[in-house]
């Protein structure tokens, strides 16, 4: 057995740096595509909080132990309460009790169109509520730059003189 916890079993293949290409992109595909299942069920009924130690909900949605740990991994910033990801072993208990804006936000800011459009999240939010999480959460990664004021601009402090005569001296 290796001293890796099965978080960093499970970082260790998905994000290979030595592994080849093609490998790898079907290894996400893969990943995705089954993500994208469990989510489907999670969100057809998201009042119910599922919980069981990993390999029990491992086995509940058909999985390997180590890509439930993926999924674990992906959707604890979603949780109401987090999991202990970073020491779980398959034995551990762990919760699905997501925050449902939270979620959709983070699937918007991870760009995963897959996962945001699932029409199951129709019966959750209005498509009113959904563009307006969806803009909220683009618009929090935007940062806005003041607008740079000029030498020879109205200095901003209100004194009436030049920036560069007033405030601006030292600039």
């Amino acid at each position: 057995m290796s001293d890796k916890t099965i978080l960093e079993q499970w970082r260790a293949i998905a994000y290979d740096q030595q592994a080849d290409r093609n490998k790898l992109q079907r290894f996400w595909a893969n990943y995705f595509n089954i993500e994208k299942g469990i989510y489907e069920q999670l969100l057809s009924n998201p009042d119910e909080v599922v919980t069981g130690t990993v390999k029990e909900l491992a086995e509940k949605y058909g999985q390997e132990v180590l890509t439930m740990v993926g999924f674990l991994d992906g959707i604890n910033d979603s949780l109401k309460i987090p999991n202990p990801i970073e020491t779980m072993d398959e034995n551990t208990k762990v919760s699905l009790c997501f925050d449902k804006e939270l979620l959709y936000k983070n699937m918007v800011d991870a760009r995963a169109d897959w996962l945001y459009e699932l029409p199951q999240w129709d019966a959750i939010f209005t498509s009113e509520k959904r563009k307006e999480l969806y803009l909220e959460q683009k618009k929090s990664g935007t940062v806005v730059k003041a607008k740079k004021i000029g030498r020879n601009d109205p200095c901003p402090c209100g004194s009436g003189k030049k920036y560069k005569y007033c405030c601006g001296k030292n600039a």
